[in-house]
């Protein structure tokens, strides 16, 4: 018999309302923001509506998870300890976490998920955590499948990789520039999006090398043609970005990996759902459709020169032909997908812009924009807005069934209807009942009966009548049984609910490797830096326990002078085709190089190509 492992689609959700339409639509689990110390301050939720939320996913096997991943203020972590119980008590299946903090209040017993903000790249930072007693991890974004791969060969507990979103230029945790600039913590929930703006790139001998472009603004992140090797590399989650994207876009990315996983798992039978209910839905889901600044597989496989949108930090959208003709008021199209009236339609002027336009009316492959724009012929075209997509997902738009099987038997005084589901959840009841010969037969009666199932969770997968005789049940009494067994089963599933409880810690001790013949694991250094995000001084009893001898202050509390503000994979050197180590030529301008915002500040970069890393430093001469 073969072993199955439950693989988990995570999906965001800015609001209740965001997350019951991602279980509607296939996820197995969702993560969603509480009223405050989440890593998106504008994405927050009362606890009663996460209770809501709570109640509504169990439903399904649906696991929430709530980000608690901020660093904290001393004065904060009362209400912090609060919150975490109140949590508790609502069902919320785990918490998402940075400050390390948590690790030494007083919390119920719910798991703690190491969240990305811990920059989690390394097998022997993630073998720390578990040992903390964290039961899942979320990788940086950063990795490639065989760094995966080794983390997971290294430890084995649960991996959480993200396959689809937006994407941070910085080392999630690491980046202190939004602080550096406009006093916003990226690490407090309140990063205001420095690497979305438009830089110049200059040499130290003041020369342009590049003008007005957004040089830190990436693609958007899409790994839909790897999960089978991300599974296959370890990954137990996989986890879509976008706390703050709306309930259209949850419904399509969710839907759509949804589909792509259930045609992996129909091939590949080790692998299976993590949740309950199939989806059935009323469109076909479209990843290009939602919101995206292009695509990438970002590293996955190594360094690659497809990662960056220098020209625009905005969304594109699909691709949907090109201007052939522009005549007076009316564009003419090549290309083969159709428009409709409300279409919000762009593409990048001759300086490399963005510029959008809204379809007023359309005849065959003419466009006829509200607005004339600026647009020549050959020029290619960009739909961010599918007005007719949009309006179906506006609209209930799936549907989630538990598959239940009903069989009907008889005993000396009258019936019994057992009703079982597909997590083997069952309730039977016996009903006293006359029993009278029927005079025609009450087969298919039975069975429509039995399977209106209406607004309830479930949906009949078969109907077993085991009768000695083809007895007479009216439909009335068929369909009071059949309502009292589906309250029944559904109390049964809500007393039959998994619930996970924290890992106690299992420290990687130096005596425990001493013993082994190992080195000992000593992952904490004696001098812990501003890189370690530490707040508060219960972060700071943390670290002394783990043998830290002196622990700067976090960023926010104290700027170390000459701080690194950003550590970044993405490299504009090897951008440019200057990289030695990839093969590129040689740069006509003279290091360092800087960045010039449209305010004026400078940041100087760093090259280490050792560790294959830019950095980002504010310009001292500032």
């Amino acid at each position: 018999m073969i072993r199955q492992r439950p693989v988990e689609l995570l999906a965001p959700a800015r609001n209740v309302e965001c997350a019951m339409a991602a279980v509607d639509h296939g996820a197995d689990a969702v993560y969603i923001g509480a009223s405050r110390f989440g890593a998106r301050a504008s994405a927050g939720n009362s606890v009663e509506d996460i209770a809501r939320l709570v109640e509504y996913a169990h439903t399904f096997r649906v696991k929430v998870y709530v980000t608690v991943n901020t660093i904290l203020k001393d004065e904060e972590l009362p209400e912090t300890e609060r919150l975490v119980w109140a949590l508790y008590r609502a069902g919320v299946d785990a918490l998402i976490v940075q400050d390390m903090a948590l690790l030494e209040l007083d919390l119920p017993p719910i798991p703690l998920h190491a969240s990305t903000q811990m920059d989690n790249r390394t097998p022997e930072k993630v073998k720390f955590l578990h040992g903390l007693g964290f039961s899942q991890v979320v990788l940086a974004r950063e990795l490639s499948w065989a760094e995966i791969q080794a983390v997971h060969e290294a430890c084995d507990v649960p991996l959480e990789v993200f396959v689809h979103g937006a994407l941070c230029v910085s080392y999630s945790g690491q980046c202190y520039v939004s602080q550096h600039c406009f006093g916003r913590s990226a690490n407090r929930g309140e990063c205001a999006q420095f690497c979305r703006l438009k830089f110049d790139m200059v040499d130290s001998d003041g020369r342009m090398i590049e003008q007005g472009r957004h040089l830190l603004s990436l693609k958007d992140m899409n790994r839909g043609a790897d999960l089978e090797r991300l599974l296959d590399a370890g990954v137990t989650s996989l986890k879509i970005e976008g706390r703050l994207k709306d309930v259209a876009y949850v419904k399509n990315v969710t839907a759509w990996y949804r589909s792509r996983l259930d045609e992996i798992f129909k091939r590949r039978p080790e692998y299976r759902r993590a949740s309950s209910g199939q989806v059935s839905l009323a469109f076909t889901p479209c990843l290009e459709k939602s919101f995206n600044r292009g695509f990438t597989r970002y590293f996955l496989d190594g360094r690659t020169p497809d990662i960056f949108s220098f020209h625009t930090p905005k969304s594109l959208g699909e691709e949907v032909g090109t201007v052939k003709d522009v005549r007076g008021k009316c564009i003419v199209v090549s290309g083969v997908k159709p428009f409709a009236n409300g279409d919000g339609l762009c593409f990048l002027d001759e300086q490399g812009n963005l510029q959008g336009f809204r379809v007023n009316r359309v005849e065959a492959n003419k466009i006829y924009p509200a607005e004339m724009p600026r647009v020549r012929p050959h020029a290619r075209l960009y739909r961010n807005f599918d007005k007719a997509f949009e309006d179906v997902l506006s609209r209930p738009s799936a549907v989630r069934k538990i598959r239940v099987e009903w069989t009907l038997g008889e005993y000396a005084e009258g019936f019994t209807l057992e009703v079982r589901d597909e997590d083997e959840v069952s309730v039977a009841v016996a009903f006293p009942y006359p029993k009278e010969k029927a005079r025609s037969s009450q087969v298919e009666n039975i069975k429509v009966q039995l399977s209106k199932l209406g607004n309830t969770p479930f949906e009949a997968g078969g109907v077993e009548i085991r009768l000695l005789s083809d007895w007479f049940i009216p439909s009335s009494v068929l369909a009071d049984w059949r309502r009292t067994l589906v309250g029944r089963l559904l109390s049964a599933r809500k007393m039959n609910e998994p619930r996970e409880v924290r890992l106690l810690p299992t420290a990687f001790t130096r005596s425990r490797d001493e013993k082994q013949g190992k080195a000992p694991v000593r992952w904490v250094p004696e001098e812990v830096t501003y890189l370690a995000n530490v707040m508060n001084r219960k972060a700071e009893d943390f670290y002394h326990k783990q043998g830290a001898v002196r622990i700067a202050p976090a960023f926010e509390e104290r700027e170390p002078a000459g701080a690194v503000l950003m550590f970044c994979r993405h490299c504009l050197r090897y951008s440019m085709g200057w990289c030695p180590r990839y093969g590129g030529g040689k740069s006509p301008f003279r290091e360092p190089y800087y960045l010039v915002s449209s305010d004026g500040r400078r940041f100087r970069l760093s090259f280490d190509c050792k560790a294959c890393q830019m950095k980002v430093y504010a310009d001292a001469e500032e």
